[in-house]
């Protein structure tokens, strides 16, 4: 997993295409922001509209003029980098040395401190409460990355999708089974109904012998 990564496509169905909010992590639902890794990356995330509809799903907000290119390039250097030290936890490959050091760079810089306000369904963050710089967006993101391989128990809960098309990383619950695919709504269904086909498929060969004999 270690291979300098193939640049996505963007010709793909809208579904494929979608963004994803549920890998469990913020720096793995960045990651997720390329969809279809070992057959084809897709792009997800590859213009400055869908950079802003990325920071709304995962509650991040740029400061005023900084959701721009620079912030887009940014985000997709430390998408690779935070794939490939991931990705080291499960498969055990060595991360490079360029993605250890485009993180720690990354989460060098000191993002503001989040306040709180009382709204009538309860305590919540307060809106703008925290206007990310094109330094500040990504340091959060690298150090919930650097979080994550920190931490023993969550490194134990990272996965990734079964589906040979797919391999999703996401973190599974701290409590409860792990998941075997990324969504059963998504990759487990496609498997579901793909071995349903298989079944179907060898009773109706078994048939077909049989009533050769």
């Amino acid at each position: 997993m270690g291979a300098v990564p193939q640049a996505p496509r963007t010709r793909v169905t809208a579904r494929v295409r979608d963004l994803r909010f549920d890998a469990g992590s913020l720096s793995l639902n960045l990651v997720a922001t390329v969809g279809r890794r070992p057959v084809g990356p897709v792009e997800r995330m590859g213009d400055v509209e869908r950079l802003g509809a990325w920071c709304r799903g995962v509650g991040l907000t740029p400061a005023p003029g900084c959701a721009g290119e620079a912030l887009l390039r940014s985000l997709h250097a430390l998408r690779d980098a935070a794939f490939d030290i991931a990705s080291s936890v499960l498969d055990g490959h060595r991360p490079s040395p360029a993605s250890i050091a485009l993180v720690n760079e990354m989460a060098a810089f000191e993002p503001p401190v989040a306040r709180l306000e009382w709204r009538p369904e309860g305590v919540r963050p307060a809106p703008g409460s925290l206007p990310l710089t094109e330094d500040t967006l990504p340091s959060v993101i690298a150090r919930d990355l650097v979080g994550l391989v920190s931490d023993a128990s969550r490194r134990e809960r990272l996965g990734m999708c079964a589906s040979e098309s797919c391999r999703m990383l996401y973190l599974n619950p701290a409590v409860g089974r792990s998941r075997q695919w990324c969504s059963m709504r998504r990759c487990g269904n496609n498997a579901k109904a793909a071995a349903h086909r298989r079944r179907r498929a060898d009773g109706n060969s078994w048939r077909r012998d049989d009533s050769s004999c």
